[in-house]
């Protein structure tokens, strides 16, 4: 088994889901879009990814707020409304018959071309809407077991070329980064920026704790994170140092604890990086209790949600 901040329990109904492509369902093989379309062609797409839990779509409106964000840097223009899309996404569920631990992936790109091009004025259709749907819920084995980095050579880009808070389809550098801590023998890649600071993992924001202190990157270089910004708010919460600063590896391998932060697996702790072993166990005490305020936050919202 692939083991990673991704892994999830095996659930035989995927088997079974209704993939919805622009207003029509499809079964799971039979789920296709045109060679023409415009992420597939050139990566001219972005996406979206929540979790449904207990009946409710998880902090649906940050993640809204960072779809319509992405549109807007990419000149994206989209035919419906938030309640809309929000609409859509429910009638997904509710085809399906979803009610818990549900992660759902939208992804919109530009349109069909009429031919294979970069250039958006050859777009003949309005934008592609695919949302899956699927029964995931993260390996608990696989959290207790923590997960080992590989610094990549693969820096997250300048915000003037790619900005890393962009969820576009353009993912290849995350990939080559992935690719090179999979050859190097580690779970995921480890990227910094591009003045060698750390700043993100190729698919989760990370984190250090330091003398019972919390340390992520500035934001400026690394992926714009909801469950990161929901770490830092409970932080903020709850009397926890966190700092939003630059720091270097030097600093990180004399790390107490290290963890990164995801939409699906929540809060993952880092047991190894570069070959050097973080803290004194595999899942620490300050990676505990954020995953654990975390996880109030969700039944917060849970249960404001459902008044």
């Amino acid at each position: 088994m692939v083991h990673g901040t991704h892994n999830a329990i095996e659930d035989d109904r995927n088997k079974d889901i209704l993939i919805y492509i622009n207003d029509a369902y499809f079964k799971r093989d039979e789920a296709k879009i045109s060679v023409f379309d415009s992420g597939y062609l050139v990566g001219d797409g972005i996406w979206e990814a929540l979790r449904l839990h207990n009946g409710v779509l998880v902090f649906i409106e940050d993640h809204l707020e960072r779809l319509w964000t992405a549109a807007a840097a990419v000149g994206m223009k989209f035919p419906f409304s938030k309640k809309e899309l929000t609409s859509i996404i429910w009638d997904v569920l509710n085809t399906n018959k979803m009610t818990d631990q549900v992660h759902v992936r939208v992804m919109i790109t530009r349109g069909i071309k009429k031919t294979p091009s970069q250039d958006p004025r050859l777009t003949i259709s309005g934008p592609n809407i695919v949302i899956i749907p699927e029964y995931k819920k993260a390996s608990e084995v696989s959290k207790a077991k923590g997960i080992s980095l590989f610094t990549s050579t693969v820096r997250r880009g300048s915000p003037d070329y790619l900005d890393p808070r962009l969820n576009c389809h353009s993912k290849l550098h995350e990939v080559q980064a992935l690719i090179q801590a999979i050859e190097a023998g580690a779970d995921e890649a480890l990227m910094l920026d591009v003045n060698g600071f750390v700043s993100t993992c190729n698919a989760t924001n990370f984190f250090m704790v330091k003398n019972q202190e919390v340390w992520t990157s500035t934001g400026q270089y690394c992926m714009n994170g909801i469950t990161r910004g929901k770490v830092i708010e409970a932080c903020e919460k709850y009397g926890i140092v966190c700092h939003q600063k630059n720091f270097s590896l030097f600093d990180v391998y004399g790390a107490d604890e290290a963890f990164v932060t995801g939409t699906f697996g929540g809060l993952t702790p880092v047991n190894s990086i570069d070959g050097r072993s973080i803290g004194e166990q595999p899942y620490g005490h300050m990676t505990r209790r954020l995953s654990d305020l975390y996880n109030d936050l969700i039944h917060d919202y849970i249960k404001y949600a459902k008044q």
